[in-house]
């Protein structure tokens, strides 16, 4: 692996150098290797997902469709860093270009970002099921849903152009080595040749509104769905509501947990190490692991995924 130790060796760099993974180049073939299997099951589990909403009648319901939006969110989401990640194990430059690293940049935070306002939009569903069932169907419309569903997406996508456009127009000194598998803020903003605190506060902003709102409304959600859920007379009828709840609920703690650790705690208290343990268990593992939290905690899915998969 070649690495750039000055300024004068970098200036020829027109983009920047992702440092991914430290190891030699076996260790490097067989992270490819593991990678590549991981990438193709999170496109074949959410695929799987997307193709059973679509194929069964049955789960043309708004908290399938929402889960088929959430599945086709998550692929978007692995695809803005795992190819070019998978590329990097075999390449001996790990040269990204610069406009390759803001591309990335704002793909992988907008698709996070959606993720973010799904999550919320999937507890509010659960709310209205659970919480107003008699009042659900004409309640959750089938125009309220894709209005949901278009949100989602508009603001996901909205949330974080302004940023990333001032932080591109920055300038950009020394090795431009990145210590990363990809493009996040944190390095960006350590290679600035000078230090801007407002652009620094401004990012922190926007990334504590994104994680916080999102996440106090759905906690104060599943308070009122758990205060619900035990005022149901029978256990049976609790026991479905926590069935119902609890995929969800699982897919929320580990996203969340994970990103809150890496961008609401202070960076300096994270090492390098760390950053890319923490931003692969968030940015591979929790799209690789959802798949199966949805499917095999739900009767319905797993009824028409072996449906799918008998014909």
């Amino acid at each position: 692996m070649k690495t750039l130790s000055s300024p004068s060796n970098s200036s020829t760099i027109t983009g920047f150098i992702l440092l991914g993974f430290a190891y030699p180049r076996e260790g490097q073939i067989l992270l490819f290797v593991i990678f590549f299997i991981v990438y193709i099951l999170i496109l074949m589990g959410n695929a799987s997902i997307i193709c059973a909403v679509y194929c069964d009648q049955r789960l043309h319901t708004p908290m399938y469709l929402l889960l088929a939006n959430f599945s086709f969110m998550e692929i978007g989401y692995v695809t803005s860093t795992v190819p070019n990640m998978l590329a990097n194990f075999l390449s001996d430059t790990k040269v990204i270009s610069f406009s390759g690293c803001f591309l990335q940049f704002y793909f992988f935070f907008s698709f996070g970002s959606t993720e973010c306002f799904f999550l919320a939009v999937m507890a509010f569903d659960r709310y209205l099921a659970i919480c107003r069932p008699l009042h659900y169907s004409s309640l959750m419309t089938g125009r309220l849903r894709n209005t949901l569903v278009t949100s989602c997406w508009v603001l996901g996508f909205l949330w974080f152009p302004v940023p990333i456009i001032i932080i591109s127009q920055m300038s950009f000194c020394g090795s431009r080595i990145i210590d990363h598998f990809l493009c996040d803020p944190g390095p960006l903003l350590a290679l600035a040749c000078s230090r801007v605190p407002l652009i620094e506060v401004f990012w922190s902003i926007i990334m504590s509104m994104l994680l916080v709102i999102p996440f106090l409304f759905i906690m104060g959600t599943y308070i009122l769905v758990l205060r619900a859920v035990f005022r149901l007379p029978s256990r049976e009828g609790q026991k479905k509501a926590f069935s119902t709840c609890g995929s969800h609920l699982t897919v929320v703690s580990l996203f969340y947990c994970s990103v809150m650790i890496m961008y609401l705690s202070p960076t300096s208290e994270h090492e390098a190490g760390m950053q890319k343990l923490v931003t692969l268990f968030y940015s591979v593992g929790t799209p690789l692991l959802n798949p199966m939290i949805y499917s095999l905690r739900n009767k319905d899915m797993k009824n028409a995924l072996q449906k799918i998969l008998r014909t």
